[in-house]
């Protein structure tokens, strides 16, 4: 499985996670999932979002009933790109990606299945 996401909104998650800074951002991945490909089109403020040092987390039944919604994005200011238990656990859609400090450049993002595994992320400039 691959993620494709444009260039335009990774600037976006990562200007939002700098304002953020040193607390964690949240944010929903709206796309379209084609077979062994994610493409994510959109980004989505979820509602009542709480963002903390080590933390951020939204109130899973303020989430819209929106099917678009592929995964969600949340930054980690300690740099660390793994997932934790409790992204893993409270996870939302079909992937989780991970965005961290210093949030400039390719290298500070990695997105996961529900499981932990890795999946390759492809850049698209638009």
């Amino acid at each position: 499985m691959k993620v494709s996401i444009s260039q335009e909104l990774l600037l976006a998650i990562f200007e939002g996670a700098k304002r953020l800074y040193p607390r964690e951002t949240i944010l929903l991945l709206r796309g379209q999932w084609r077979k062994d490909l994610i493409v994510i089109s959109d980004l989505v403020i979820p509602p009542l979002a709480a963002h903390g040092k080590g933390f951020a987390t939204v109130p899973i039944h303020m989430l819209p009933m929106d099917f678009s919604i592929v995964g969600t994005v949340h930054s980690h200011p300690s740099g660390n790109l793994a997932p934790s238990s409790v992204d893993l656990n409270r996870s939302f859609g079909k992937i989780i990606m991970i965005v961290a400090h210093p949030f400039t450049s390719e290298q500070n993002v990695a997105v996961y299945d529900r499981a932990g595994e890795k999946i390759k992320l492809q850049m698209t400039v638009e």
